[in-house]
């Protein structure tokens, strides 16, 4: 599965924050073989094996379970928080949560045949007034890009 690091599209509920600032914008995307819907590709992001594995560790460091039961109320837009995000953007193809410390942002987006999933990472201001991502971040970014690919090859394999 190809998995292409693309620019964020103009016009999405992600595209303000990449003119932004000092913020992190990053946009990954591939192709299925049919359109998908974006509360199928929600269940198949937050249900796969590998995101799974997150839940456990946010249930336990973060004291933020979640079920897949959860994930069903968030794909059905029933629901507006699952584990540490809070919905802050929903169109009929995108879904965009914020942490609840404000620092980080996820999106989805199923426009056709064409998954995308991105990440915002928002800056604070250092010592000396000038806005920074932060040195974990920064030391993080290209595991956060690897983790990333996987994430959404994952929720593409689930969706075939």
């Amino acid at each position: 599965m190809i998995i292409d690091e693309r620019p964020v599209p103009e016009g999405t509920l992600i595209a303000p924050f990449a003119v932004a600032e000092g913020h992190h914008v990053d946009c990954f995307e591939c192709a299925v073989s049919a359109p998908v819907s974006l509360p199928a590709f929600i269940t198949a992001f937050y249900t796969q094996p590998l995101f799974r594995a997150e839940r456990l560790v946010l249930r336990v460091l973060a004291r933020a379970p979640s079920t897949d039961a959860d994930v069903a109320a968030l794909a059905a837009g029933q629901a507006d928080r699952f584990a540490v995000w809070q919905v802050a953007g929903r169109t009929g193809a995108e879904l965009l949560m914020g942490d609840q410390n404000g620092r980080t942002l996820s999106w989805l987006q199923a426009e056709g045949g064409t998954l995308r999933f991105g990440s915002v990472v928002v800056p604070v201001r250092g010592r000396r007034g000038k806005l920074t991502l932060g040195p974990v971040f920064l030391s993080l970014l290209g595991a956060h890009k690897v983790y990333s690919r996987a994430l959404l090859s994952g929720a593409a394999r689930r969706l075939r």
